[in-house]
């Protein structure tokens, strides 16, 4: 049976005949940037025994993917095509535009993944149970959707299929695909008890989450319920300069279980981070989403296990997802996510109970410990009439040990103006405030890694907000803002006849995005700072866009608000409503200042998938080397091809556009990369007679071998 493929290009034709075996064919067709492409295809061997999909059906799946596609042949692209990036594009199954996003799953051990086995007569960890378990629930798992996508993909495009080890969620009422891929710890790094662990475990999560940084929007770690509190609070330390959500959760009970938590919490903490940036290490079960450093585990049985006692909910997830955007903590960022691996073990928990004897104080004080969570009665009371207690505390503090003065009590904080608490105080103890004593340690590890800093500048940095893992309360005899003190608020509620506080702050949720939004246009820092303090939420947007002050900023390419967001901790990671992050939006303004100052803070691309070296690959058509430059500065990889795994430099060299050419050249493309034909660029200069093109590709492989051997 013969198999004919035509390739109509924009550049050449080019007709290829050959001899197939004798397997099912269909007839597939791709629209891409430089024409059409039809495809007389075997099927693979797996498909034989499946229907073929009908040309309707192929048509409409090929329509979709090619919505990002803009205009090659002159002419201005209608604006839903003018938008760079993953675009909103009609799902195959509900024909909805859709935006699609990635969340990491990271599997590290805990109940959740036990599975009963009659033959050990108890649970035993099972690696591929999680997957298993979850690809079998409707609401985390589309197999119509799979099934779709891996009957229609093509063998030379296998990026377009979906892994083993990815579970994709059906679109939800947000208008949101989220594919989640499944990972898991190495070998060595699975720790089956969380209560196992240790601090070098703590590094190796963290530097597997810095990993896969920049190929997620969100991430959600697997842990044991026993120690999730302390590994929240460590990696809210350890992760420096966050911008996206990292999403802790578990279960009380194995997924296997008929009645379990397991589901609810995933799919929660799955939706949330698929959803929203929440630059925040966090913890999510039972419907509440807390701040990981503010959480504690309350009870060993039901499945309402955490509470942040001290600290409102972040988010609650019932009906529908709430986040509470006014609670986030935002981190004054000041250069690219980093994780601080460094720290310390020589730290402990002493808890003071009646009747302590010096002898146990002293020993516990005692080098190597450099570091001590003193837990005391009430709200910070210590026996202060007993001298050769405070003689031993007093002793330690001396030598250096950090002490941290944390309540015994659930709720409440730390006073120093008791009596009792100010004798600590005067002995060289620290208040922890409201801290909880996961955070006050973690901390305290954190804190004395930082081998270069001294003593006093370790103790202001424990004395320091660095997370939102303590309340400030010296703060509270500020003058706090009303909502009734903004003209603008009190004159829409007047108007609406509005009265009370909540109708109120829902009015103001609705107009700052709006103001915020209009003053990152015109450059208004100062109207922008005011709106903030006044309870103004950096990374909350207007409804009907999705679009951030930040992204605002970014497209009309005011530098000074652009960096003013991002020091006051406005997160270049949020994706609006067209699929854009602010960097998408300097790209699309070409404005090489801004794309530099949000790489700056960490903004990236992550992979170069197919879609985005179309667009490449249409700027080298129109030879528009601005645009590259752009790209190239926002660190796009050129050498990614189109569906014909065609490269810029291919169809710069097609076209003759030598700036494009040189261009490329100078950014170091790689000069060997063959299209699906087999040509590399200089195949197809030779192909089109072009000598000038010819000695140009050849001169720089010849520097590049000179480059190589000097290497």
């Amino acid at each position: 049976m013969a198999a004919i493929e035509f390739h109509v290009n924009s550049t050449f034709s080019n007709t290829q005949l050959s001899n197939t075996p004798s397997r099912p064919i269909r007839i597939c067709a791709r629209k891409t940037n430089h024409g059409i492409i039809f495809r007389c295809r075997r099927l693979r061997q797996r498909q034989c025994e499946q229907k073929i999909v009908s040309c309707t059906a192929i048509e409409k799946f090929f329509q979709s993917r090619s919505l990002s596609s803009s205009s090659v042949d002159g002419g201005s692209p209608s604006p839903s095509k003018n938008r760079l990036g993953t675009l909103p594009v009609e799902d195959p199954i509900t024909h909805e535009n859709v935006v699609n996003s990635k969340v990491l799953l990271l599997y590290t051990g805990g109940a959740l993944g036990w599975k009963v086995d009659p033959d050990l007569e108890g649970f035993h960890l099972d690696k591929k149970n999680v997957l298993k378990e979850l690809k079998k629930l409707p609401m985390m798992h589309d197999v119509e959707y799979v099934d779709y996508i891996q009957s229609n993909v093509l063998d030379d495009i296998p990026e377009e299929g979906i892994g083993s080890d990815t579970i994709v969620m059906p679109v939800s009422k947000y208008g949101r695909r989220i594919f989640i891929d499944v990972f898991e710890m190495k070998e060595s790094d699975v720790v089956v008890h969380s209560k196992d662990q240790d601090i070098q475990d703590w590094s190796n999560i963290a530097l597997r989450i810095k990993e896969c940084y920049e190929n997620y929007h969100g991430f959600v770690i697997l842990h044991g319920t026993d120690t999730m509190a302390y590994l929240a609070s460590a990696l809210s330390f350890m992760f420096e300069n966050l911008g996206k959500s990292v999403i802790f959760t578990g279960s009380q009970y194995s997924l296997s279980d008929h009645l379990n938590d397991g589901r609810q919490n995933l799919l929660g903490a799955i939706m949330i981070a698929g959803h929203y940036v929440i630059p925040e290490v966090t913890l999510f079960f039972h419907g509440i989403l807390y701040r990981g450093n503010r959480a504690v585990k309350v009870d060993a049985r039901r499945f309402g296990a955490f509470d942040s006692p001290n600290c409102s909910p972040l988010a609650t997830v019932e009906a529908g997802i709430e986040v509470e955007w006014e609670e986030l903590f935002y981190e004054h960022q000041a250069t690219k996510f980093k994780v601080h691996t460094k720290m310390s073990s020589r730290i402990g928990v002493l808890r003071i109970f009646p009747g302590i004897t010096p002898e146990a104080i002293r020993a516990f004080l005692e080098p190597p410990i450099e570091g001590v969570v003193l837990e005391t009665y009430g709200s910070g009371n210590g026996p202060d009439s007993r001298e050769e207690l405070l003689e031993e505390i007093r002793a330690a503090a001396k030598r250096g040990v950090i002490i941290m003065n944390c309540t015994q009590c659930l709720y409440g904080h730390v006073v120093d103006s008791y009596a009792t608490g100010r004798v600590l105080v005067e002995a060289g103890v620290i208040s922890g405030n409201d801290m909880t004593v996961e955070a006050a340690l973690t901390k305290l590890s954190y804190v004395l890694g930082h081998d270069k800093l001294t003593l006093e500048e370790k103790k202001a940095m424990m004395k320091t907000n660095l997370r939102g893992e303590l309340t400030l309360y010296k703060d509270e005899k500020m003058q706090q803002f009303s909502l009734r003190d903004n003209e603008l608020i009190d004159a829409v509620a007047s108007h609406f006849k509005v009265g009370s506080t909540e109708e109120v702050r829902f009015i103001k949720q609705a107009l700052f995005p709006v103001l915020m939004c209009h003053a990152a246009g015109r450059g208004d820092i100062d109207a922008m700072e005011e709106l903030r303090q006044q309870g103004g939420v950096l990374n909350i947007a207007p409804s009907h866009d999705g679009r951030t002050p930040l992204h605002v900023a970014c497209l009309e390419g005011q530098l000074q608000v652009i960096r003013h967001l991002l020091v006051k901790g406005a997160s270049p990671h949020v994706i609006d409503n067209h699929g854009q992050t602010p960097l998408h939006d300097a790209i699309r303004s070409a404005n090489e200042e801004a794309i530099l100052l949000l790489r700056e803070f960490g903004a990236h691309l992550g992979p170069t998938t197919v879609d985005t070296a179309l667009e490449i690959c249409t700027l080298a058509a129109d030879d528009k080397v601005d645009r590259l430059r752009a790209w190239h500065l926002a660190g796009v990889d050129f050498n990614v091809g189109d569906y014909d795994r065609r490269t810029a430099l291919h169809v710069a060299v097609c076209r003759n556009n030598m700036n494009t050419v040189k261009f490329l050249l100078d950014c170091g493309v790689d000069l060997n990369v063959r299209d699906l034909y087999g040509f590399t660029p200089r195949k197809n200069a030779e192909l089109f007679e072009n000598k000038e093109m010819v000695e140009l590709l050849q001169s720089a492989m010849e520097k590049k071998k000179i480059n190589a051997v000097d290497e």
